[in-house]
């Protein structure tokens, strides 16, 4: 009987010492679970064009519970998908972090990089560990993440996941430290990762995987949420195709679409071009939480959850921003975030958890779209003028070799070629700026290395100055007119793209929701490097080492 009792009060030491434990680590206040979501080329007036077709529990919910910073805009150009992810979670700009675009190239090479591509490591998920779409990591970025500093002030006892069809919708929120971070592989229907976060996927998405759901999703066809006749912020349905892309054997896209039947033909590949795609990132985001018992750590820690909704940019590519197919697709995006938001409410508790919307980058209207209805904009495909400045430059130099690509809207130059004739590079960039700036539709061509002196707006050189990295950006930014951009895609003239430096690319949602957040908005603009050091400042953790921006005070008052 005694030592029962011995036992017992033994038993009660310890669990009070851990309780204490548990207090001492976390004395400093914060939330459960910081969950990001980013919605891939989102611009900032879908929030108040669709206002009406949405529901209360969405995006009414951002902006009716939480505080909207109404004027946040891209501080660099180009902007892409790659780019703008890091930059959101680090704080930082391509000259600091390191990601110059989704595909750049290493200039003293030549060599093209894929963002997060890394020959080091293996898939997990695939039948050929060796297949390069899981041959991923953060290795190109060059600095720490929010997510990462979360890991260093928790003394890596927070957990930290990052979801999204696109690896670098995934892996660049998640940071180095990530306890893991899972993308979609188009041709098998299956979520992996790599070798850099585990040896083999968890059970529970393991289980996900066998039970075909993209499958079972686009066997349901994708029909409107509302009559069609409802659908007032595209154009008429009888014009469905004019501006958007079809696929292949479906060259006219329709709507309803039988996916059921296209699927057979296509793939389950198809499922990013449709509303699916958000909701098979729901279905893992959702599966996280429960199984990784996030916002529940049983160390009382933050954990962080980085979502990425990567078909809106898939469908605003194919379709374009101003199709009724895209209407759709946010209508219903709108429930996947109530879906989610209702989950977080069960699992977590409301109040409990913190939540960030922006986006990546913003699009920008399909410019026959935009001729028609009598405003400006214009499609200035870049790839015809590489093979113009070439051959000018021949008539120059007696090389047509100089230029090697006009990627990310920078003139990339063969640095070979131009040692082996002997050329002056400074001569040379300015006979290319001059030259530039004589072709239709480039507002200016700015020496990089120059450009705090280029007699430019002060706006814009501020983004070129930023978005300037020496080892993987090109010598000469292309800066195009107002509502102009380049494109190459399976048919240039429709559909639609972003990169650009104006506000239809840069104009992006920010909003904050959920734990100590105030209900409120300001249209006192912001740039998207303030996010990542104000998740930090509300955390009470150090911001990540590359991060430029700073806290946004409005709701730390």
């Amino acid at each position: 009987m005694k030592i029962k009792k011995i036992s017992l009060t033994l038993l009660t030491l310890m669990t009070l010492y851990g309780s204490l434990e548990a207090q001492n680590r976390t004395q400093v206040e914060r939330p459960k679970l910081v969950v990001g979501i980013i919605v891939d080329q989102m611009r900032w007036d879908y929030l108040y064009r669709l206002y009406d077709r949405y529901g209360n529990a969405g995006f009414k919910r951002l902006l009716n519970e939480g505080f909207s910073f109404e004027n946040c805009m891209v501080n660099y150009v180009p902007s892409f998908t790659a780019i703008g992810h890091s930059t959101v979670y680090t704080g930082s700009v391509p000259s600091i972090h390191g990601i110059a675009g989704n595909d750049y190239i290493e200039q003293n090479t030549g060599r093209s990089i894929y963002c997060t591509e890394d020959s080091k490591v293996k898939g997990v998920g695939l039948d050929d560990p060796e297949n390069k779409v899981g041959k991923m990591s953060p290795y190109n970025l060059k600095v720490s993440t929010v997510t990462d500093q979360l890991k260093y002030a928790t003394n890596s006892r927070s957990k930290v996941i990052g979801i999204s069809l696109k690896d670098r919708g995934s892996i660049l929120p998640a940071g180095h430290a990530a306890d893991a971070a899972y993308w979609f592989d188009a041709k098998s229907g299956r979520w992996i990762t790599s070798t850099y976060y585990m040896k083999e996927l968890p059970k529970w998405l393991k289980e996900y995987n066998s039970k075909n759901m993209p499958e079972k999703y686009l066997s349901k066809d994708w029909n409107p949420t509302y009559p069609i006749s409802t659908y007032i912020q595209s154009p008429d349905i009888k014009m469905l195709g004019k501006y958007e892309v079809g696929f292949k054997g479906y060259e006219t896209p329709s709507f309803p679409m039988k996916t059921s039947q296209m699927m057979k033909t296509l793939g389950v590949s198809l499922i990013q071009y449709t509303p699916y795609g958000n909701t098979t990132t729901t279905d893992i985001a959702k599966l996280a939480i429960d199984h990784e018992n996030l916002g529940n750590n049983k160390t009382g820690d933050t954990d962080f959850l980085a979502i990425s909704y990567s078909s809106p940019d898939k469908m605003a590519h194919h379709y374009s921003i101003n199709s009724i197919l895209t209407e759709d697709s946010y209508i219903k995006l709108d429930q996947e975030l109530a879906d989610l938001f209702s989950h977080l409410d069960s699992k977590v508790g409301k109040g409990n958890y913190l939540v960030f919307l922006s986006a990546d980058h913003a699009g920008i209207p399909n410019a026959n779209f935009m001729n028609d209805n009598k405003m400006a904009g214009a499609l200035r495909r870049l790839t015809p003028y590489e093979k113009k400045i070439n051959e000018y430059l021949k008539s120059k130099y007696g090389r047509d070799d100089l230029v090697r690509s006009f990627n990310n809207y920078q003139v990339n130059f063969n640095y070979t070629a131009i040692k082996q004739a002997s050329i002056n590079l400074e001569d040379l960039k300015q006979t290319c700026i001059d030259y530039l700036q004589t072709l239709e539709g480039v507002l200016y061509a700015v020496d990089m290395k120059k450009a705090s002196i280029a007699t430019v707006p002060q706006y814009i050189k501020e983004k070129i100055i930023n978005g300037y990295n020496r080892e993987y950006s090109g010598e000469i930014q292309i800066i195009l007119d107002g509502g102009s951009y380049d494109f190459e895609y399976y048919d240039p003239t429709k559909g639609g793209t972003h990169g650009t430096w104006g506000p239809d690319d840069a104009h992006i949602p920010f909003i904050l929701m959920g734990w100590k957040i105030p209900h409120g908005s300001t249209t006192e603009e912001v740039y998207m490097t303030d996010i990542a050091p104000t998740i930090s400042a509300l955390l009470k953790i150090q911001m990540p080492n590359g991060a430029i921006g700073k806290p946004v005070d409005y709701i730390m008052k």
